[in-house]
């Protein structure tokens, strides 16, 4: 496994690999649903590489920038265990050289949900990654289901630009009591940890109450505040049944849902989805 920093290094590391190449992006403190992705993109591609780059444009003024969990050699070490060819690690002034002022923006999709409730988080997140895109030149890039809206955010951003990819989204890895793996995770102590089930026993019960029949919009939104509400260390930013592909907070009867939402557990905010319904 080669370890680089410098946009030349990796251009050149780059080169020696065969394609067709997979990368995953990500911002370190690796847990089992990176290595998922990696594992995906190892069976998938004939060489891996994977950034380390937690990316200061992503976060908000009063965000975990500072705080966010960071474990380089021990990122290193797993990755090298999976077999991954190349990581890059840049810096931020590799990656916002002095005088950076072009930003990748998606209109619409970038509007609702995580984006009403952290401005200019996306157009960090889709700055970097076509960042990322530009400077890899892979052929698959792979993300997970848990950022549901940025997975649907840059699969967007590479059709509308033209990337000669394709955006591969897996599904969520999870504990085995149901919380979804996230680097945030850490932050939560034991009462607190306990406490976050209760994000995918809200998911769980509005999937059921619609495999069962409930069909309606506002029900289902209101069956996840009701579970939510049984657990006192959880407070709801919000809880949404979307349409899948606009994104759009749908009303009435539905075929398909992104059943999501956003809850402070403690100081902690985690994120979480499901959809449900046939894909048609």
């Amino acid at each position: 496994m080669k370890t680089v920093t410098t946009l030349e290094d990796l251009r050149r590391a780059r080169a020696a690999l065969p394609d067709p190449l997979g990368l995953v992006p990500t911002m370190g403190f690796l847990h089992e649903g990176h290595l998922s992705l990696v594992r995906r993109a190892r069976a998938d591609c004939a060489s891996v590489g994977v950034s380390i780059f937690v990316n200061p444009t992503q976060f908000g003024p009063q965000e975990d920038l500072d705080s966010y969990p960071r474990d380089l050699e021990r990122d290193l070490a797993l990755l090298r265990d999976e077999g991954v060819d190349l990581v890059w690690t840049p810096t931020p002034e590799i990656m916002y050289p002095p005088g950076f002022q072009t930003w990748v923006t998606v209109e619409e999709l970038t509007r609702p949900l995580e984006g009403a409730r952290r401005p200019g988080h996306f157009r960090g997140v889709t700055t970097v990654v076509a960042k990322l895109l530009n400077a890899f030149q892979p052929q698959q890039a792979y993300f997970g289901q848990k950022d549901a809206q940025q997975a649907i955010v840059i699969r967007r951003m590479v059709r509308d630009l033209n990337f000669p990819l394709q955006v591969v989204v897996c599904p969520i890895v999870r504990e085995p009591d149901g919380l979804a793996m996230s680097s945030r995770n850490a932050y939560l102590n034991p009462e607190e940890r306990r406490a976050a089930t209760v994000l995918h026993r809200a998911l769980t019960a509005a999937e059921q109450a619609f495999r069962a029949g409930t069909r309606e919009a506002e029900a289902l939104r209101r069956i996840m505040s009701q579970v939510l509400a049984e657990e006192p260390l959880a407070r709801p930013q919000y809880v949404s049944a979307a349409d899948p592909e606009t994104l759009e907070e749908l009303q009435g009867p539905v075929e398909r849902a992104l059943l999501s939402m956003a809850v402070y557990v403690g100081e902690t905010r985690l994120i979480d989805n499901v959809v449900v319904g046939d894909r048609g």
